[in-house]
Parts: structure tokens; C-alpha cells; sequence
């Protein structure tokens, strides 16, 4: 596994891992394990792309128009393939 973190300093001897403070008396673990293993659904979306929905909710709404359209992933119109061709 390769180091993530490399810009942090190392531990001193003398520092504690963690901080003191966290209560974990009450933690369950591997309660997400098996989630974990299923995977994840998260999309990122590039920053221009982003900025024009307000919330998750928004990309959804678009996302399920896109996907209930007849002409779904065809061109509106000729491609340049076919404008080269008929320039011709």
C-alpha cells in the first residue's frame, strides 16, 4: 500500500497516535464492511458540469429524462463525419 499522506510530518516517539478524548465503547465493528464490498454508486462530477445543478436531486431528475428519451445517446443532428461527406 503506498503512502497517501506524504506531505504530513511523522509521529514523534513521544506522540500518541490519536488524540485522547474519543469515546469508542459503544463502536461496532466492521458495521460497514459488507456495504463496503458491494461497492460504491458515487459519481464525480467535473467542477463546470457541477455548477450547474443545485443538488443531488437535480442531477437525478436530469439523468432519468435522459434516460426515458427515444433518442437517447443519438446526435441531434449530422456529424462531422457526415458533414465532410456531404461537403464533398
Amino acid at each position: 500500500m503506498s503512502e497517501r499522506n506524504t506531505s504530513r510530518k511523522p509521529l514523534k516517539v513521544s506522540e500518541p497516535e490519536m488524540r485522547t478524548g474519543y469515546d469508542f465503547s459503544s463502536a461496532v465493528r466492521g458495521k460497514y464492511y459488507k456495504r463496503y464490498l458491494e461497492g460504491t454508486n458515487v459519481v464525480v462530477l467535473e467542477p463546470d458540469v457541477a455548477k450547474r445543478f443545485k443538488n443531488p436531486a437535480s442531477v437525478n431528475r436530469v439523468l432519468r429524462e435522459f434516460i426515458r428519451s427515444p433518442k437517447r445517446g443519438q446526435a441531434s443532428g449530422p456529424t462531422a463525419a457526415t458533414r465532410k461527406r456531404v461537403a464533398r
